[in-house]
């Protein structure tokens, strides 16, 4: 059975910082993607990991600000967070998928079968 399970979500001033987790079991993935989603909006990719070679793709808007990593002993997608702002607040999702990564294909929500429950960040003014 495949799950993905996210944590370390909360609430934090703005200027903060979090780090988010991503543990899978059940089957290997070639990439682990972090998105968010605000009440009413689409999901918005946040960044990707590819397991083979730790290569990574930031999103334009966390760019110098968030950071993907991983940890192939524990099977473990990061996602840590700095100098947060307001417009951070969402509910945060990681997810999980074979095949190509690239900067189109990782992008593109509807790609990835497998995702987490889900992990509230709230950054306050």
């Amino acid at each position: 059975q495949v799950q993905l399970v996210e944590s370390g979500g909360g609430l934090v001033q703005a200027g903060g910082s979090l780090r988010l987790s991503c543990v899978a079991s059940g089957r290997a993935f070639s990439s682990i993607s972090w998105f968010r989603q605000t009440p009413g909006k689409e999901r918005e990719f946040v960044a990707g990991f590819r397991w083979s070679d730790g290569n990574r793709i930031h999103a334009d808007s966390v760019k110098g600000r968030f950071t993907i990593s991983g940890d192939n002993a524990k099977n473990t997608v990061y996602l840590q967070m700095v100098s947060l702002k307001p417009e951070d607040t969402a509910l945060y999702y990681c997810a999980a998928r074979t095949g190509l990564f690239s900067v189109a294909t990782v992008k593109n929500p509807s790609l990835y079968p497998y995702w987490g429950q889900g992990t509230q960040v709230t950054v306050s003014s």
